[in-house]
């Protein structure tokens, strides 16, 4: 359910703000009254934002130096950043790990984890200095799945960095939490993360892919676009206020 005033005089800053989840989200926090700021390294970035209401910032967050950029720009934007929600990342390829070439893994890493590490050192500084902020990753239960071990290695990444970060700010007043998305629906990406499966072989990979997230959800399905941006805004809002280190399965009972 939207509360329209949860998020009023507070400000968010969503990685991979074009489409699928991070789009949800800026939607949802658009509606209860967040000021947004949009970063994505698409130049559709702009378009989103218009239609939202809000501000967008072309980067590279694959590097330092963009989420360095990336953050500097948002604060003068809005003024500061309250909320930083790291959406980046998603599985480039679907296929047994002995399959993957040495490029293959590193760039399954480089776009997984590596967002959100840098987003959380360029972001952390600015809310250190108010003393208050919260940090939402959004990580996956693919740390327990078939067919994407780089990506599931790079997820379980993003999973100790929300609970060692977190121990290491809670008393300076800042807040680090992850949901574990499962299988998700949502409409075709307008910026395919790669090539897509090619010939037989690799599309019966990737439907082994789909057939086991059915299978270990206790729902047996997937979730939806809704119900992963409602969990994010939940742990992004006052009303988790007490809640810090946690990584939230949002995956029909699948715990990753």
């Amino acid at each position: 359910m939207i509360a329209p005033q949860r998020f009023a005089g507070t400000t968010a800053m969503i990685t991979g703000g074009v489409q699928g989840i991070g789009r949800a989200v800026a939607e949802r926090l658009r509606a209860e009254s967040a000021e947004v700021v949009l970063v994505d390294r698409s130049e559709a970035v702009h378009e989103v934002a218009a239609e939202l209401g809000a501000h967008g910032v072309v980067a590279d967050l694959e590097e330092f130096s963009g989420a360095t950029a990336a953050a500097e720009r948002a604060v003068q934007l809005v003024g500061r950043i309250d909320v930083l929600i790291n959406n980046v990342g998603g599985t480039i390829w679907a296929k047994p790990y002995e399959h993957y070439a040495e490029d293959e893994v590193r760039a399954e890493v480089q776009r997984s984890l590596f967002p959100t590490l840098w987003c959380c050192r360029a972001v952390l500084p600015h809310m250190l200095d108010r003393g208050s902020g919260t940090i939402v990753n959004v990580s996956s239960v693919a740390t327990r799945g078939v067919n994407r071990v780089p990506y599931g290695a790079a997820k379980g990444g993003v999973n100790a960095l929300t609970t060692s970060l977190a121990m290491e700010v809670a008393e300076r007043g800042i807040r680090v939490v992850a949901t574990a998305t499962g299988g998700t629906e949502a409409p075709p990406r307008r910026i395919p993360r790669g090539p897509g499966p090619d010939g037989d072989r690799e599309r019966g990979w990737f439907q082994q892919v789909v057939d086991q997230t059915t299978d270990s959800s206790l729902m047996k399905r997937y979730g939806t676009l809704a119900e992963q941006a409602g969990a994010i805004a939940f742990l992004a809002s006052a009303e988790a206020s007490y809640v810090t280190g946690t990584v939230l399965p949002v995956a029909g009972g699948d715990l990753g």
